[in-house]
């Protein structure tokens, strides 16, 4: 028992800052700024699926106004909304009945109709049953004509230049797949130029805004270095439109992020060369809980999402573990210390709280000594890594910001640590599909010319 914890302490410390070490290089020597001349501009299928987003739909469209990026179509993909969505992109985008042959190569449920809009050009509807988010994906890959697929969430906004800068990644044509950075949207003002932030926002909001700069700014940056990512975004992701038919589109799963992306890495093994990316300068602003009830339901959702993967890949996990990035790094680091490690330091300080008292103390103490100093330094370093990307916070908002590190320091990292508990029970005991959080129903107020979000 003493063996396993002292290695898992050591392991849970190293795999951190070798992380903090690996972001930083790549920070430095490849993913600085650059304004790069492009030789081409790839053609994008912009995918929105929609189920119920009557409190979003309206900022969705008014989002993809603002993008300047000519060699684009959009879908708006209506999955069998109850409510009034499919009214609103009626009205908003003036549909009229159009027609357009596929190949049937995914499976999905029936599409009730296909609509075209008279106000934009290339904007599409497509009204289809419900079947669920990776139904309706698979909808609009077989709908679309163009080279890239581009995957947003409804509530997803994309900054003035991020298909820009995407097109910049792709003019490689070993990347097959990539990833943008994602912000809460809340808070958020933005042009061409500038990022501002406003921490005048609730801690929920607070408490993602800058778990959002740790978990990208260093794990994503760093995993991608490695080829070794797990995960790209649901809520802004990319992909090479043809390879997804040879993987067979989504999966009916409770993660469709984690499962395409995990399908890529499949095809990467069996096409050696070819390999995904992470764009920091890629980015997109989503709405994001602002409850903790709404929190919760959201990381128990992602956990369950996790761990359905495991199950699902674990024989791939194990086959390539030795020579695989991608496997070693999901396995040990996500899985193993991000679920397993959490059981097993419970049960350890309550085992020893039962026989012996004075050491469990002694445990917890330094236990917790080793989060919070671990969690200083690692926090330290994202800041750092934000203010090179131009994510910074000025007067008051920095003293609001130090506020959140120490609340994060102290509450919100074992509030996460109770998600994945909690989370990964909940997956063998019930799951549901589309599990999503309920939108908001802020008002979010977008300015074309100005460029400007403003939350309402």
């Amino acid at each position: 028992m003493q063996f396993f914890t002292i290695l898992l302490l050591f392991l849970c410390t190293f795999f951190p800052l070798f992380h903090m070490v690996n972001s930083l290089t790549i920070f430095i020597n490849r993913n600085k700024p650059t304004h790069i001349q492009v030789r081409k501009y790839k053609s994008m299928s912009i995918l929105i699926p929609c189920y119920n987003e009557e409190n979003i739909i309206e900022t969705a469209i008014k989002g993809m106004e603002r993008i300047d990026y000519a060699a684009k179509e959009i879908f708006y993909i209506n999955d069998g909304s109850q409510d009034g969505t499919m009214k609103i992109l009626h009205n908003l985008l003036r549909l009229v009945p159009d027609t357009r042959k596929i190949e049937n190569r995914l499976q999905f449920k029936k599409v009730k109709n296909f609509y075209k809009s008279t106000l934009y050009p290339n904007v599409y509807v497509i009204d289809k049953e419900n079947g669920g988010k990776h139904d309706a994906l698979n909808a609009g890959i077989e709908y679309s004509n163009n080279e890239l697929v581009v995957t947003l969430d409804a509530d997803s906004i994309l900054a003035d230049d991020a298909l820009q800068v995407l097109n910049t990644e792709f003019q490689d044509n070993a990347v097959i797949a990539a990833g943008g950075m994602v912000h809460p949207l809340q808070g958020v003002s933005f042009n061409k130029k500038k990022v501002h932030r406003s921490l005048l926002v609730n801690h929920v909001i607070r408490f993602q805004i800058f778990e959002f700069i740790k978990g990208f700014y260093i794990n994503r940056v760093s995993l991608a270095k490695l080829d070794a990512l797990s995960v790209i975004s649901g809520a802004f992701g990319i992909f090479n439109r043809e390879i997804l038919f040879q993987v067979n589109g989504y999966r009916k799963t409770l993660g469709e992020d984690i499962d395409i992306t995990l399908k890529f890495q499949q095809y990467i093994l069996k096409n050696p060369g070819k390999r995904m990316a992470f764009v920091p300068n890629a980015v997109c602003f989503t709405e994001c809980p602002e409850t903790w009830r709404d929190l919760f339901k959201q990381r128990v959702r992602w956990q369950k999402a996790f761990i359905d993967c495991i199950v699902h890949y674990f024989p791939m996990l194990i086959k390539t573990f030795l020579f695989r990035t991608v496997s070693f790094f999901m396995f040990i680091d996500s899985f193993i210390l991000g679920t397993i490690a959490i059981y097993f330091t419970v049960f350890n300080i309550g085992y020893m709280l039962i026989t012996n008292l004075d050491q469990a103390m002694n445990l917890m103490i330094l236990y917790l000594l080793g989060v919070v100093s671990l969690n200083v330094i690692y926090s330290m370093f994202a800041v750092y890594l934000a203010r090179y990307y131009e994510v910074r916070f000025e007067g008051k908002e920095k003293i609001r910001f130090a506020f959140t590190i120490l609340l994060d320091l102290v509450v919100y990292r074992f509030v996460t640590l109770f998600f994945v508990l909690y989370g990964t029970v909940a997956y063998f005991v019930n799951s549901n599909d589309w599990n999503k959080v309920a939108r908001t129903g802020r008002n979010y107020e977008l300015e074309k010319d100005k460029g400007l979000v403003k939350v309402g």
